[in-house]
């Protein structure tokens, strides 16, 4: 089990993207600063755009109502990466005005949003009244554990405050913590704690990026509609901001992932001292990689499930997970590609079948239809799709003019590959055997992808890139060539797809409904057939 462990470890630890150390300080004083209020329209705040006499540059938040239940506050979010394991000052001037409970600056140190490590917002201290300006502090430990530091000034009730001069410096370590949570007193993170806020923060990652996407899309359909833009200009802009967002998804996974194979490779090197109440209660901690057995999961056991980026808090969490309306998978698919030439049979297909292949790495949303029933499922997602050709008879692909063929080579390929990559939204109509399933207590619940399934549906997308790449040997040197352009491909794709199996793996098929080339005078369509699995 270790070595298994230990291998998935190394294998996402291939994911490492190192982070650059965060400066100080913006050159644009305002950048990165946030408003935020308890009841929408109980202040006016305003950032960095005052002046009061000599001062420029000043933040303002003042109530808008009689009576305020709540807070606003003015705040900024950083990484903490140059000032972990270290004792920080927060200071600031502030200027108050009938400010009848109180007011403050304020500074939070947290582990995700899973712990507060640290914490001060000078509530036993407070700025009330009428006062002029002076000087404020905070005085906090970073915890080695933190990951992001976030601080500000904090108006709560009515009245009016101004605040400038925010600075945030390294002190000496000797001088005393002004928080109500200090941050050398923090304990230990378990293992649990961390494993779930990792997966968390991947989730979040994950759906902030296809939100964010969503919006941008529609705000350039909108200029295409109104006649701002052409359509042309804004597929192009659509498919440069796809691009982007999945490079987003990518960069920022691969560091979560880097931390949970650290934290995986602690565990089993024994620095999480287990939680012997609950490993008295059939609890303690297991690893998974794939499929998980509901059956012998303790009441107290937690499940870390690397394959699905989950964690179960027990048999009643991965129950109430497990059945929940939406659950959501990680989908990798992989087999044989092809293509369907007009008038052709696949036995005279140009390209090799068992070389030829595809693969297909994506997120998944699974949402019940109906409330209780389980049999029909919407699935939907963003997926990358990668189609490679293995051309026969030492041909490669030429472009000619608005045309691309295959033509025979003048050396001796050893190898003759054109891959095209796709950036594409799946939809499925999914039939689900499942049905309903009763626990030992007697407790009901839905579970998917514990049976027969059947998809039917289809997808749409755009081509991130092509590729072609050459290996040939000559005068006793090896050659190798890689190609990149738009090869008269077609910039969009779409196609109908289905899958059909038992659990979380099944038998899948994909066909490209518009043809591989533009102009071609024959049409070449894509077609996939390999084995899909959801881990859900």
């Amino acid at each position: 089990m270790q070595k298994i462990i230990l291998y998935t470890a190394i294998v996402l630890v291939a994911f490492v993207t190192k982070l650059n150390a965060q400066e100080v300080a913006a050159l644009d004083p305002s950048a990165g600063w946030s408003e935020r209020q308890t009841v929408e329209g109980s202040y006016k705040m305003q950032i960095q755009n005052v002046t009061i006499g000599d001062r420029q540059n000043v933040s303002s938040i003042k109530s808008i109502e009689k009576k305020v239940e709540g807070f606003g506050n003015i705040m900024k979010s950083i990484k903490p990466d140059l000032y972990l394991g270290k004792t920080v000052r927060l200071t600031g001037y502030i200027k108050s005005e009938n400010v009848k409970s109180w007011a403050g600056l304020w500074m939070r140190t947290d582990y995700y949003k899973s712990k507060v490590l640290s914490f001060d917002n000078m509530q036993n201290r407070g700025i009330s009244g009428t006062t002029d300006w002076a000087k404020y502090e905070i005085v906090l430990f970073v915890p080695q554990d933190a990951t992001v530091i976030s601080y500000g000034a904090i108006l709560v009730g009515t009245g009016q405050i101004w605040f400038d001069d925010i600075k945030l410096e390294v002190v000496d370590d000797a001088i005393p913590e002004t928080g109500s949570i200090k941050g050398r007193d923090v304990k230990q993170i378990s293992f649990e704690t961390r494993a779930e806020a990792i997966a968390n923060q991947i989730e979040m990652i994950t759906t902030e990026e296809k939100k964010a996407l969503k919006q941008e899309v529609k705000a350039i359909d909108d200029q295409v509609e109104s006649g701002k833009i052409s359509k042309e200009k804004g597929d192009e802009l659509k498919l440069s901001i796809a691009t982007e967002r999945a490079k987003n998804i990518e960069t920022q996974v691969a560091v979560e992932e880097e931390k949970l194979a650290q934290l995986v490779k602690d565990k089993v090197d024994g620095k999480f001292a287990e939680d012997k109440t609950k490993a008295n209660k059939n609890g303690g901690t297991r690893i998974v990689f794939g499929g998980s057995s509901k059956d012998n999961l303790g009441d107290y056991q937690t499940e870390i499930n690397l394959s699905s980026l989950k964690v179960y808090n027990g048999k009643k969490d991965y129950f109430e997970k497990q059945s929940k309306r939406t659950t959501s998978q990680f989908v990798f698919a992989a087999g044989l590609n092809n293509v369907v030439t007009e008038g052709e049979s696949l036995n005279g297909s140009d390209f090799r079948v068992w070389g030829s292949h595809f693969y297909e790495l994506g997120l998944t949303y699974n949402s019940r239809i109906f409330k209780n029933h389980n049999l029909l499922h919407a699935k939907y997602g963003l997926s990358l799709m990668y189609n490679n050709l293995r051309a026969t008879d030492n041909r490669y692909f030429v472009e000619s003019g608005n045309q691309t063929n295959l033509q025979t080579a003048s050396v001796n390929l050893d190898e003759s590959r054109f891959r095209s990559v796709f950036f594409v939204a799946p939809v499925h109509l999914e039939f689900d055997f499942s049905g309903k399933r009763t626990d030992k207590e007697g407790n009901s619940y839905f579970k998917t992808h514990d049976s027969f399934r059947l998809g039917i549906g289809g997808y749409g997308g755009v081509r991130v890139k092509s590729k072609q790449i050459l290996k040939y040997e000559e005068n006793g040197n090896d050659i190798k060539i890689k190609e990149k352009g738009d090869f008269n491909a077609s910039d969009f794709t779409y196609g109908l797809s289905g899958y059909i199996g038992y659990g979380s793996t099944s038998l899948y098929l994909k066909y490209d409904i518009n043809p591989m080339f533009k102009n071609n005078n024959i049409d070449q369509n894509n077609v996939s057939l390999g084995i899909r699995f959801d881990f859900n």
